[in-house]
């Protein structure tokens, strides 16, 4: 099974990518100041739902399979860089928004909320790129059966983005306010997060393929 310090690097690197602004957070935020807490939660279990799509998807072999094939693990591994850096672009441009600048959203039923958060996040590239080039560097098949230590390490990233992102959900007005409040600190946030994300890009980018 997996060691004690190889998952508590895992679960590092998952509580990273959870705090790395992507389309989860900015839909978590916009939806819990437009709608409220109770909206936020159910959005939230779409997301949940959608990133038990890609544990079982990881967890069946589809990483192994990329991972193998080493024009599709080049072609993954600038796809996800291309895409870190159009977020780091939209942070930076002229007139960007922050996430914790929710956008204005009209109400929706508990069923689409469900379903908005699923698709927010089965359709997430940047889960996508965390499953695939991240998620196999820990499943070692000398430790015992890859299936069970998919399972584990997927269920250990569950845990961390739904517990960060449930604080966000419970938080969002209160920050968002706050950010509103202090114009300055939110072009602050966005400069930080902008150029964060340009060196995750960069650093994927010259990311060699694992043999």
């Amino acid at each position: 099974m997996i060691s004690a310090t190889e998952w508590l690097l895992f679960a590092g690197a998952a509580l990273l990518v959870v705090l790395t602004p992507g389309p989860n957070m900015i839909y978590l935020v916009s939806r819990s100041v437009c709608q409220g807490r109770r909206d936020g939660f159910i959005s939230l279990l779409g997301v949940v739902a959608g990133f038990l799509v890609h544990m079982f998807a990881a967890a069946a072999g589809l990483t192994a399979l990329l991972l193998a094939v080493p024009l599709a693990y080049e072609l993954l591994k600038w796809v996800g860089a291309a895409y870190l850096l159009w977020l780091a672009w939209q942070a930076l441009r002229p007139g960007a928004r922050s996430p914790f600048d929710p956008q204005p959203l009209p109400p929706d039923s508990p069923t689409r909320l469900f379903a908005m958060g699923f698709l927010t996040n089965l359709l997430n590239p940047k889960i996508a790129v965390f499953y695939l080039s991240i998620f196999p560097q820990f499943v070692d098949p000398n430790s015992g059966a890859v299936f069970a230590q998919s399972l584990l390490l997927g269920l250990t990233q569950i845990a961390v983005s739904f517990s960060v992102n449930l604080l966000i959900v419970l938080s969002a007005a209160g920050i968002s306010g706050w950010f509103g409040r202090n114009p300055a600190w939110l072009a602050l946030q966005r400069y930080v997060m902008g150029f964060v994300l340009a060196g995750l890009a960069l650093r994927l980018a010259a990311e060699q393929r694992r043999a």
